[in-house]
């Protein structure tokens, strides 16, 4: 399904085609590819059917391994065979779709994380940039190292700010350079006759193999990481000094945390957050680019410098 698809149906005012609908949406400034995919995915037999069918087995298989955690919090610690698993899985029974939302999800936190840190002044954090290329890159801890940037990043980020006594502020100019505007470096999957799981019912099957395979810190961390997008949504509203792409976040602020047996429809949220704050800022980058004022719904601001 392709929005071409879609705009060549019949349109039928009184059968009205849903994804016809979503399609032609532009209430969230999302990537044309990824939204695509997202819109492939949901309405795939798989999201529709398999999803639904599955989800009584993952929650009581979920229940059981958070009673297992509870009497060992530690042990087992197989990040490798988790990371493998899931490039397994992914290979295996993943959609083409589902494998490229996964991977764009890091190169777009990846951006996100940079832009703040570009624009925050002087400070000092260190992060590692993830951009995997490939589903075999995915077993270099790509998504234990993706929870840690992000606490990694909040931690530096504000233990500078505070010890210089200071917080973050509009920035003039802001620097987009980081923000890509071209599709990411991602090789294509095949689509085998297995290939069928869309995102969401991967989400939902390998979010308690994240609780069993990792110590219980790693995983309510993981869990809890879901709910940063606000936070990281206001430093980016303070340094653009324009809040309002926080109405595209979904997931709430971390302060009330929210149950561990929600993650893998929180997870699904939080890709969709990212994808949302990532798009506002090309399309920023590009009306800085030609000149025009950042803020598409102020037509009479003040432009950008060119």
């Amino acid at each position: 399904m392709s929005l071409a698809d879609l705009q060549a149906t019949n349109y039928d005012p009184r059968d009205p085609d849903p994804w016809l609908a979503l399609a032609l949406d532009q209430s969230l400034p999302i990537d044309p590819e990824a939204k695509a995919a997202l819109l492939r995915g949901s309405a795939s037999w798989s999201r529709r059917w398999m999803f639904n069918a599955i989800r009584p087995f993952v929650f009581a298989f979920f229940l059981v391994v958070k009673l297992l955690r509870a009497l060992s919090p530690h042990h087992p610690n197989l990040n490798g065979l988790l990371h493998k698993t899931i490039h397994w899985g992914l290979r295996s029974f993943g959609s083409p779709d589902a494998n490229l939302l996964i991977m764009r999800h890091f190169h777009v936190g990846t951006e996100l994380l940079a832009f703040i840190k570009a624009n925050a002044g002087e400070v000092s954090v260190n992060t590692v940039p993830l951009r995997p290329r490939t589903l075999k890159d995915l077993e270099d801890n790509v998504f234990l190292q993706h929870d840690l940037n992000v606490f990694n990043f909040i931690i530096q980020l504000n233990q500078s700010l505070r010890a210089q006594g200071r917080d973050l502020t509009p920035v003039e100019r802001p620097d987009f350079s980081m923000i890509s505007d071209a599709p990411f470096d991602i090789e294509p999957t095949k689509k085998g006759w297995l290939n069928f799981a869309d995102v969401q019912t991967a989400v939902e099957v390998y979010t308690p193999l994240y609780a069993l395979l990792l110590p219980r810190a790693d995983f309510i961390r993981a869990s809890n990481s879901l709910q940063l997008d606000e936070p990281v949504a206001i430093y980016i509203g303070k340094i653009l000094g324009t809040d309002y792409h926080l109405s595209f976040i979904k997931n709430g602020h971390p302060l009330v945390a929210l149950s561990t047996m929600q993650a893998g429809f929180r997870l699904m949220m939080h890709g969709l957050d990212c994808e949302a704050l990532h798009g506002w800022l090309r399309l920023l980058k590009r009306r800085q680019a030609q000149g025009l004022p950042l803020d598409p719904r102020n037509p009479t601001a003040e432009a950008a410098r060119a």
